[in-house]
Protein backbone atom coordinates (compact mmCIF):
# COMPACT_ATOMS: atom_id res chain seq x y z
CA UNK A 1 0.00 0.00 0.00
CA UNK A 2 1.59 3.25 -1.22
CA UNK A 3 1.11 5.66 1.86
CA UNK A 4 0.13 9.29 0.30
CA UNK A 5 -0.57 11.41 3.21
CA UNK A 6 1.47 10.89 6.21
CA UNK A 7 1.30 11.74 9.96
CA UNK A 8 4.37 11.52 11.77
CA UNK A 9 4.63 12.51 15.75
CA UNK A 10 7.86 13.12 16.64
CA UNK A 11 10.19 14.78 13.96
CA UNK A 12 12.40 16.91 15.81
CA UNK A 13 15.40 14.29 14.59
CA UNK A 14 16.99 11.31 13.64
CA UNK A 15 14.59 8.62 13.01
CA UNK A 16 11.45 10.83 12.95
CA UNK A 17 12.88 13.42 10.75
CA UNK A 18 14.16 10.83 8.22
CA UNK A 19 10.77 9.69 7.64
CA UNK A 20 9.48 12.95 6.67
CA UNK A 21 12.48 13.03 4.04
CA UNK A 22 12.16 9.50 2.68
CA UNK A 23 7.92 9.91 2.12
CA UNK A 24 8.14 13.36 0.43
CA UNK A 25 10.67 12.42 -1.63
CA UNK A 26 8.38 9.74 -2.64
CA UNK A 27 5.89 12.16 -3.04
CA UNK A 28 3.62 11.82 0.24
CA UNK A 29 1.83 14.66 2.04
CA UNK A 30 2.99 14.98 5.59
CA UNK A 31 2.13 16.32 8.76
CA UNK A 32 5.02 16.14 11.23
CA UNK A 33 5.07 17.26 14.88
CA UNK A 34 7.71 18.88 16.70
CA UNK A 35 8.41 20.39 19.92
CA UNK A 36 11.19 22.69 19.23
CA UNK A 37 11.75 25.50 17.07
CA UNK A 38 14.44 23.78 15.04
CA UNK A 39 12.75 20.58 14.54
CA UNK A 40 10.01 22.55 13.15
CA UNK A 41 12.66 24.40 10.70
CA UNK A 42 13.64 21.00 9.88
CA UNK A 43 10.08 19.96 8.86
CA UNK A 44 9.25 23.14 7.12
CA UNK A 45 12.55 22.74 5.12
CA UNK A 46 11.42 19.31 3.63
CA UNK A 47 8.35 20.56 2.76
CA UNK A 48 6.18 19.12 5.31
CA UNK A 49 3.22 20.69 7.30
CA UNK A 50 5.20 21.33 11.05
CA UNK A 51 3.00 21.42 13.78
CA UNK A 52 4.71 22.04 17.56
CA UNK A 53 4.03 19.20 20.18
CA UNK A 54 5.39 17.96 23.16
CA UNK A 55 4.14 14.87 24.13
CA UNK A 56 4.82 15.28 27.32
CA UNK A 57 2.17 18.01 28.32
CA UNK A 58 -1.36 17.92 28.28
CA UNK A 59 -1.86 20.94 26.98
CA UNK A 60 -0.02 20.48 24.11
CA UNK A 61 -1.69 16.84 22.90
CA UNK A 62 -5.27 17.75 23.55
CA UNK A 63 -5.11 20.98 21.24
CA UNK A 64 -3.91 18.34 18.13
CA UNK A 65 -7.22 17.08 16.72
CA UNK A 66 -8.19 20.18 15.95
CA UNK A 67 -5.21 20.90 14.53
CA UNK A 68 -5.97 17.93 12.20
CA UNK A 69 -9.32 18.70 11.22
CA UNK A 70 -9.99 17.99 7.15
CA UNK A 71 -6.83 15.48 7.08
CA UNK A 72 -6.89 12.24 6.26
CA UNK A 73 -3.83 9.86 6.44
CA UNK A 74 -2.98 6.65 4.94
CA UNK A 75 -0.06 6.52 8.02
CA UNK A 76 0.57 7.64 10.98
CA UNK A 77 3.59 7.29 12.59
CA UNK A 78 4.25 7.45 16.57
CA UNK A 79 8.23 7.89 17.22
CA UNK A 80 8.41 10.55 20.20
CA UNK A 81 10.94 8.31 22.63
CA UNK A 82 13.18 8.76 24.92
CA UNK A 83 15.46 6.00 26.94
CA UNK A 84 16.49 7.97 30.45
CA UNK A 85 19.43 7.00 32.31
CA UNK A 86 22.36 5.32 30.06
CA UNK A 87 23.67 3.00 32.86
CA UNK A 88 21.11 1.84 35.17
CA UNK A 89 20.91 -1.78 35.78
CA UNK A 90 17.93 -4.02 37.15
CA UNK A 91 17.42 -3.55 40.67
CA UNK A 92 18.65 -0.14 40.79
CA UNK A 93 15.67 1.51 41.17
CA UNK A 94 15.00 4.89 38.76
CA UNK A 95 14.39 8.46 40.76
CA UNK A 96 10.66 9.92 40.34
CA UNK A 97 12.56 12.34 38.18
CA UNK A 98 13.61 10.01 36.20
CA UNK A 99 10.71 7.77 35.86
CA UNK A 100 7.81 10.30 35.28
CA UNK A 101 10.27 11.53 32.12
CA UNK A 102 10.53 8.15 30.20
CA UNK A 103 6.87 6.89 31.73
CA UNK A 104 5.43 10.29 30.36
CA UNK A 105 6.84 10.58 26.99
CA UNK A 106 7.23 6.54 26.00
CA UNK A 107 3.68 5.70 27.66
CA UNK A 108 1.57 8.21 28.32
CA UNK A 109 2.68 10.37 25.46
CA UNK A 110 0.91 8.04 22.92
CA UNK A 111 -1.79 7.20 25.06
CA UNK A 112 -2.96 10.65 24.91
CA UNK A 113 -1.97 11.11 21.01
CA UNK A 114 -3.55 8.06 19.48
CA UNK A 115 -7.02 8.98 20.57
CA UNK A 116 -6.01 12.58 18.85
CA UNK A 117 -6.22 11.56 15.39
CA UNK A 118 -7.69 8.38 15.35
CA UNK A 119 -10.72 10.05 13.26
CA UNK A 120 -8.15 11.30 10.53
CA UNK A 121 -7.17 7.99 9.85
CA UNK A 122 -8.26 6.91 6.45
CA UNK A 123 -10.37 3.39 6.00
CA UNK A 124 -7.10 0.53 6.08
CA UNK A 125 -4.51 3.12 7.70
CA UNK A 126 -1.42 1.86 8.90
CA UNK A 127 -0.63 2.99 13.07
CA UNK A 128 2.56 2.22 13.94
CA UNK A 129 4.03 2.75 17.58
CA UNK A 130 8.34 2.76 17.29
CA UNK A 131 8.85 0.58 20.12
CA UNK A 132 11.83 -1.54 20.52
CA UNK A 133 13.18 -5.18 21.27
CA UNK A 134 14.61 -4.29 24.38
CA UNK A 135 10.73 -4.27 25.02
CA UNK A 136 10.08 -7.83 24.36
CA UNK A 137 10.03 -10.25 27.36
CA UNK A 138 9.85 -13.42 25.13
CA UNK A 139 13.33 -12.10 23.54
CA UNK A 140 15.19 -11.06 26.15
CA UNK A 141 18.02 -13.00 27.32
CA UNK A 142 19.39 -10.38 29.83
CA UNK A 143 18.36 -7.52 32.15
CA UNK A 144 19.50 -4.23 31.72
CA UNK A 145 18.10 -0.11 31.08
CA UNK A 146 14.77 -1.60 33.25
CA UNK A 147 13.26 1.25 33.25
CA UNK A 148 13.45 2.33 29.23
CA UNK A 149 12.21 -1.73 28.94
CA UNK A 150 9.15 -1.41 30.53
CA UNK A 151 8.05 1.71 29.44
CA UNK A 152 8.57 -0.15 25.78
CA UNK A 153 6.82 -3.34 27.10
CA UNK A 154 4.22 -0.99 27.97
CA UNK A 155 3.27 0.93 24.91
CA UNK A 156 3.78 -2.53 23.38
CA UNK A 157 0.46 -3.09 25.45
CA UNK A 158 -0.93 0.50 24.34
CA UNK A 159 -0.46 -0.60 21.00
CA UNK A 160 -2.25 -4.44 21.40
CA UNK A 161 -5.49 -2.67 23.12
CA UNK A 162 -5.19 -0.01 20.11
CA UNK A 163 -5.36 -2.98 17.42
CA UNK A 164 -8.69 -4.52 19.45
CA UNK A 165 -10.02 -1.24 19.81
CA UNK A 166 -9.99 0.19 16.82
CA UNK A 167 -10.17 -3.73 15.00
CA UNK A 168 -10.74 -3.38 10.96
CA UNK A 169 -10.45 0.68 10.38
CA UNK A 170 -6.65 0.55 10.74
CA UNK A 171 -3.49 -1.45 10.98
CA UNK A 172 -2.00 -1.16 13.97
CA UNK A 173 1.48 -2.50 14.88
CA UNK A 174 4.62 -1.98 17.40
CA UNK A 175 7.85 -1.46 15.13
CA UNK A 176 11.46 -2.06 15.98
CA UNK A 177 13.50 0.52 14.22
CA UNK A 178 16.75 -1.81 14.53
CA UNK A 179 19.89 -0.84 15.90
CA UNK A 180 20.66 2.66 14.66
CA UNK A 181 23.31 5.17 14.54
CA UNK A 182 21.05 7.96 16.81
CA UNK A 183 21.84 10.08 19.78
CA UNK A 184 20.32 6.60 21.18
CA UNK A 185 21.90 3.72 19.40
CA UNK A 186 25.40 5.65 19.30
CA UNK A 187 27.79 5.84 16.38
CA UNK A 188 28.95 1.60 16.38
CA UNK A 189 24.60 0.57 15.55
CA UNK A 190 24.41 -1.82 12.69
CA UNK A 191 22.20 0.85 10.86
CA UNK A 192 22.76 4.07 9.46
CA UNK A 193 19.37 6.42 10.30
CA UNK A 194 18.09 6.19 6.26
CA UNK A 195 18.51 2.49 6.55
CA UNK A 196 16.61 2.05 9.01
CA UNK A 197 13.81 4.47 7.89
CA UNK A 198 13.61 3.22 3.99
CA UNK A 199 13.80 -0.53 5.73
CA UNK A 200 10.61 0.14 8.30
CA UNK A 201 9.01 2.34 5.02
CA UNK A 202 8.75 -0.89 3.08
CA UNK A 203 7.47 -3.31 5.97
CA UNK A 204 4.58 -0.44 6.56
CA UNK A 205 3.71 -0.60 2.41
CA UNK A 206 3.72 -4.52 2.63
CA UNK A 207 1.78 -4.97 6.18
CA UNK A 208 -2.01 -6.80 5.83
CA UNK A 209 -4.85 -6.76 8.07
CA UNK A 210 -4.06 -10.20 9.50
CA UNK A 211 -0.57 -8.53 10.50
CA UNK A 212 -2.52 -5.94 12.96
CA UNK A 213 -1.64 -6.19 16.68
CA UNK A 214 1.62 -7.75 16.08
CA UNK A 215 5.43 -6.22 17.10
CA UNK A 216 7.49 -6.41 14.13
CA UNK A 217 11.41 -5.97 13.47
CA UNK A 218 12.11 -2.92 10.63
CA UNK A 219 12.66 -5.81 8.01
CA UNK A 220 9.55 -7.33 8.89
CA UNK A 221 10.81 -10.48 11.13
CA UNK A 222 8.29 -11.17 13.66
CA UNK A 223 9.16 -9.94 17.46
CA UNK A 224 7.43 -12.19 20.55
CA UNK A 225 5.87 -9.42 22.88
Amino acid sequence: MRSRSVLIIGASRGIGVEFVRQYRAAGARVVATARTDDGLAAIDALGGRALRLDVQRLDSTAGLAWQLDGETFDAAIVCAGLYGPRHQPAMQAPTGTEFDAVMHTNVLGPMRVIPQFVEALAPGARLVVLSSRMGSIGARTHAGAWLYRASKAALNSVLKDTAITLGDRAVCVAMHPGWVQTDMGGQDADLTVAQSVDSMRRTIAGLVPADSGQFFDHDGAPIPW
